[in-house]
């Protein structure tokens, strides 16, 4: 049985609503999306340290899945939408989504010994390190250029034995990665609780041991090597909080930031670090540092 998939623009104020108002029309499901994810204009989904509340977006998709047969002009009358309000229909067909959802997460390579391998599959080099991953709602599950960057930085860097902290871990698959390459005392930190659940969960099916909190809950001090694969503005704002948490002459990694920002970011965090681009991938880009012995705390 085929669906619809219907888009329809919204403002911060108006998403909510519409998004109800569909349910109640008779939407099989409904989510809001930020429509300039992927872009400089794109916002952190949830709040961070330092930063306000976290709001809606600004400007949003709202998805709704409809059954094939709906009367779009009436649907329209019923939520009040004039004919020309902006939206998108595709066509959804019939499919063993699980099937099609594996099949569109196929092994990663990350370097000559570095893999991550959803557990539908076997590993593709068995003498390699392999990152065992299936994707979930966490952020972090490999394909992104910003995580493969920071896979690849500390695959290069970490000499081993260095305590290690993944803020905004996601899946956890930075702080993972970072005990299979060597580190010793691993933690990650995340806004979201259902992140650090994955979190944990990922550790034990890969075996490590990592410890990860939110926030508040965080074990104090600081670390050798902190590696940060968020968005530009939370890093921005999040500077002074990252840096203490950095030894001085410890070093970081910064991603999730396009290659148009480097500069800012750098201009930033180089009040307390000696910045430098690392690598640059797909238009994003991954910044490394090494904390200022001047730089208090």
């Amino acid at each position: 049985m085929p669906w619809l998939s219907l888009k329809l623009a919204a403002n911060q104020e108006e998403a909510e609503g519409l998004a109800d108002a569909l349910m109640d029309a008779g939407a099989l499901s409904v989510s809001i999306e930020d429509r300039d994810a992927g872009t400089e204009a794109e916002l952190p989904q949830f709040g961070e340290p330092g930063l306000d509340d976290p709001k809606a977006w600004e400007r949003n998709w709202v998805v709704a899945l409809l059954d094939a047969d709906v009367d779009l002009a009436a649907l329209f009358t019923r939520l009040n939408l004039a004919s020309d309000h902006e939206h998108q229909v595709e066509r959804v067909e019939e499919q063993d989504w699980v099937r099609l959802t594996q099949s569109q997460f196929e092994p990663i390579p990350i370097s000559k010994r570095l893999w991550i391998v959803p557990s539908w599959h076997d590993a593709p080099d068995p003498e390699a390190i392999t990152l065992e991953l299936d994707p979930g709602l966490a952020f972090g599950t490999g394909s992104h250029p910003t995580t493969r960057l920071c896979l690849q930085w500390l695959e290069a860097s970490l000499r081993g034995a260095e305590s290690v902290l993944d803020y905004g871990c996601g899946s956890g698959i930075l702080a993972i990665a970072a005990v299979k390459l060597g580190a010793g005392v691993v933690v990650g930190v995340d806004v979201d609780a259902q992140a650090v659940t994955a979190s944990r969960d990922n550790a034990e099916r890969n075996r490590v041991l990592a410890d990860f909190h939110l926030p508040d809950a965080a074990p104090a001090g600081q670390f050798d090597v902190l590696v940060a694969n968020i968005l530009t503005n939370p890093l921005k704002a999040l500077m002074p909080l990252l840096a203490a948490r950095v030894k001085p002459g410890g070093r970081i990694a910064l991603s999730g930031i396009l290659a148009a920002q480097a500069d800012d970011v750098m201009a930033i965090y180089g009040q307390a670090f000696s910045m430098r681009l690392w690598r640059e991938a797909e238009g994003w880009v991954c910044l490394e540092g090494v904390k200022l012995a001047t730089h208090l705390p």
